[in-house]
């Protein structure tokens, strides 16, 4: 058996090891230079037992050449690939700094700014490398440098990726990956995909956030088994500073089914995107849509993406509010005479062309969850009665259409009409992402219950508008009795009528 490489060995004629960076089951990198550009780079090596086997040997290579064309600035460049007297190894840039691991061990965790923008800048990377039918399959602090420039750059592709066996295990039977950022269908020894870079991502911004990973134990397979089985901690109750959208995509990015995280890591991207501009204070675009929400909801297909949302409030200055009112009014004015023409709109209504109802302004206040184990985004309620149809009041993903068992009655969003009121009809408004549910409308006197049915029940899908029986109170509850396939509903906007 030849001997491990070591510092002072050339490799190549060329590649003069000088340092050995760090060691793992399959490779050992070393910061070596290059006597032929005279630079310093970072040396990959292929533990001797992996590299006798010719499968292997295939897929190394043929991986190596692929991550090679991937050429991103949030990806360390692979220069040069062979094989040196039975030694395959890969050369890549030598990055100056520190991985993101010792980054959160030296500074415990991080700004919600800077954790958010190194999240970013790997799920860019990350997202380049899918595009291109690579999925990384190891992403971890560990395997994401910080260069002294602050440049960002995700490294360690090729190994992980070739070395992958048909269902995601070695010939010694060893699960791929390492422990804490496991993905659970990695865990169970499942085909990977590119939402498996996803949730090892989402864990990565948990632990920057938080300042350490999620699911820690004795060793790999206590930590793995609780990825298969254990919901993720709560984030906001470790970082209360965190933002509600923040904490749901961490949540959405770890669900346990692939399939109800995000749909690719460019949509994931996109919604680090939206809460960074949201820590930074951005304002939101000018809101041409919510005069029209006030009068007729907007179609599903008009919406932008649903995690595209910006969740929270634009502010808007005394003039602008004043001058709105005023448009509103001439506009609610002119709704109302030709609705009052068209009574046949409303299925409840009958010929006569009477005036339409007078719209009643809710308020999202909470959930309601008779069981008593609130849902993590309760503090999203507010979102669902802000007039802006981009924002929304969310569920936790429950894991089934049934709650998973963990709310057997039920979850209501809770709605304050300010006295008692009775109500006709109330309209919601549910983003694409989170249609499908179905619900009905109760109402009572006080926001934690008991409601009384005020409503047939509805699967409720783009904009659906429930007819009242006539009963009065307070609060309303939208009351869920069925999820839809996703595992978790939202509501974009409730509006209603007396």
């Amino acid at each position: 058996m030849a001997r491990p490489p070591q510092s002072g060995d050339l490799i190549a004629g060329r590649y003069e090891l000088e340092e050995l960076l760090g060691t793992g089951g399959m490779s050992s990198v070393f910061r070596a230079h290059d006597r032929q550009l005279e630079r310093r780079v970072a040396i990959k090596i292929l533990h001797e037992h992996y590299a006798q086997d010719p499968e292997y040997l295939e897929r190394f290579r043929r991986e190596a050449r692929a991550v090679a064309r991937l050429s991103h600035p949030n990806i360390v460049t692979v220069i040069d690939r062979g094989d040196d007297d039975g030694r395959q190894y890969i050369v890549f840039e030598h990055v100056e700094g520190e991985n993101l691991k010792e980054l959160v061990l030296r500074t415990g965790r991080l700004p919600v700014r800077r954790a958010l923008e190194l999240a970013l800048g790997v799920a860019n990377g990350l997202s380049f490398a899918h595009d291109r039918g690579l999925v990384h399959r190891d992403v971890k602090p560990q395997n994401i440098l910080l260069s002294s420039e602050g440049e960002v750059k995700v490294t360690d592709f090729g190994i992980a990726r070739s070395l992958h066996m048909d269902h995601g295990v070695t010939q010694t039977g060893t699960v791929l990956g390492t422990a804490e950022y496991l993905a659970p269908e990695q865990a169970s020894g499942k085909p990977v995909s590119p939402a498996t870079d996803v949730y090892s991502l989402g864990v990565v911004l948990w632990e920057l956030l938080a300042g350490d990973a999620p699911f820690v134990g004795e060793n790999f397979v206590a930590v793995a088994l609780r990825h298969v089985n254990e919901p993720a901690p709560s984030l906001h109750e470790r970082r209360p500073d965190v933002s509600p959208r923040l904490a749901a995509a961490v949540d959405r990015s770890l669900a346990k089914d692939p399939a109800r995280r995000f749909p690719s890591m460019t949509a994931f991207a996109k919604e680090l995107g939206a809460c960074l501009a949201e820590v930074e204070g951005d304002p939101l675009p000018p809101q041409e849509d919510e005069l029209a929400m006030t009068l007729v909801t907007p179609p599903a297909h008009a919406r932008p993406a649903p995690r595209q949302r910006r969740r929270g409030r634009t502010r808007r200055r005394g003039l602008a509010w004043f001058l709105l009112a005023l448009i509103a009014a001439g506009a609610a004015f002119a709704a109302v005479f030709l609705l009052g023409g068209a009574g046949h709109h409303h299925g409840g209504s009958g010929g006569g062309g009477g005036p339409a109802g007078s719209i009643v302004r809710l308020h999202g206040v909470g959930d309601y969850v008779p069981s008593g184990n609130p849902d993590t985004h309760a503090d999203t309620a507010p979102a669902a009665t802000d007039g802006d149809p981009n924002t929304a009041w969310i569920t936790q993903i429950y894991g089934s259409t049934d709650f998973g068992g963990i709310l057997p009655q039920g979850l209501g969003l809770v709605l304050d009409a300010g006295s008692s009121t009775k109500l006709s009809e109330v309209t919601v408004t549910t983003p694409a992402a989170g249609s499908g549910f179905t619900a009905h409308i109760g109402v009572g006197d006080s926001q934690t219950g008991p409601f009384a049915t005020d409503s047939s029940s509805r699967t409720v899908s783009g904009t659906t508008t429930f007819n009242l029986q006539g009963k009065s109170g307070q609060y309303y509850v939208v009351w869920i009795t069925q999820l839809p396939t996703t595992g978790h509903a939202e509501i974009g906007e409730v509006t209603a009528k007396s």
